[in-house]
C-alpha cells in the first residue's frame, strides 16, 4: 500500500514527492542550512529551472526555445528574466575576481575643454559599468523586434526573447573576458561581432525565415538595437558623470 502524507502548505493528501495541488515538496521539515542551500541549487539547476537545457537549446536551436516558452512551456526552460539576472551576476563576479579593466591598454586622450572631458569620462564610465547599462539593450532589442516584425508577437513576448538573447550575450562576454585576461588582450570588439552573428542565427531560427528580405530585417534589428543601446547607455553615463561634476 502506498504511503500518503499531508502537504504542510495546503493540507492536500498525496502520495507523491510533490503536492499535486500547490507543487510544494512533501518532505518539508524544520528549516536547515542544508535545505536552504539545496533550494538555491535546485532553483538554478534542477528540473524546476533547467539551466543546462536552456543553455543547450540557446546554442543548438534558440528559436525552438523561444517558440516553446511563448506557447506556454514555462517549466521546460529557465525563465528569461532569471536567466538574464543570473548571467549578469556571473559577469559581475568574474569581472571582480579577475580585476578586469575594459579600459586597460587603451590610451586615454587628454582634453582641454570641459565638455570634451565630460564626453570622454562618459565613455569610460559606460565601459566600466557595462553590467549596469546592458539592461537598456534588452529593451532596445525588444523594441526593434517589434518594429521590424510587429505582426508576429507582442512587445512583451519580444521582451522575453530579448532577455534570453542579451543574457546569452552576457555569458559570451564573460567567457571572452577570461580569454582577454589570460590569453590575448587584443580584439576587444570581437564580442560585438559574435553577438551580430548570434542574433542573425537566433532570429532565423526563431522566425524560420531565410529569404533575403527577412535576413536584411534581422540585420537591421541588430544595427538599430545596438545604436539605440549605445545612445541610451552613453546618455545615462553622461548624465551621471555630469551630475558628479556639478
Amino acid at each position: 500500500m502506498t504511503e500518503t502524507t499531508i502537504c504542510k502548505n495546503c493540507n492536500t493528501e498525496t502520495a507523491s514527492e510533490y503536492c499535486p495541488n500547490c507543487g510544494q515538496r512533501t518532505s518539508i521539515h524544520k528549516v536547515t542550512f542544508s535545505e536552504t542551500f539545496q533550494d538555491v541549487i535546485n532553483g538554478m539547476f534542477s528540473l524546476d529551472a533547467p539551466l543546462w537545457m536552456t543553455l543547450k537549446t540557446l546554442v543548438v536551436n534558440p528559436g525552438k526555445l523561444f517558440r516553446d516558452f511563448l506557447s506556454g512551456k514555462r517549466k521546460t526552460y529557465y525563465k528569461p528574466v532569471s536567466f538574464f539576472i543570473l548571467t549578469t551576476i556571473v559577469f559581475v563576479l568574474t569581472k571582480s575576481l579577475l580585476n578586469y579593466d575594459p579600459m586597460q591598454n587603451i590610451a586615454q586622450v587628454q582634453h582641454d575643454s570641459v565638455n570634451a572631458k565630460l564626453l570622454n569620462s562618459a565613455g569610460v564610465y559606460m565601459a566600466k559599468n557595462i553590467n549596469n547599462i546592458i539592461f537598456s539593450f534588452v529593451f532596445a532589442f525588444a523594441l526593434m523586434l517589434k518594429l521590424f516584425f510587429y505582426k508576429s508577437y507582442s512587445l512583451a513576448e519580444y521582451l522575453a526573447v530579448s532577455f534570453y538573447v542579451v543574457g546569452f550575450y552576457t555569458l559570451i562576454t564573460t567567457i571572452y573576458m577570461i580569454g582577454l585576461k589570460f590569453v590575448n588582450p587584443e580584439y576587444k570588439s570581437l564580442p560585438f561581432l559574435l553577438m551580430f552573428v548570434y542574433v542573425v542565427y537566433t532570429l532565423i531560427s526563431f522566425f524560420q525565415k531565410r529569404n533575403l528580405t527577412a535576413i536584411l530585417k534581422m540585420i537591421l534589428v541588430y544595427i538599430f538595437a545596438m545604436t539605440l543601446y549605445i545612445i541610451i547607455g552613453y546618455g545615462i553615463s553622461f548624465l551621471i558623470v555630469w551630475l558628479k561634476s556639478v
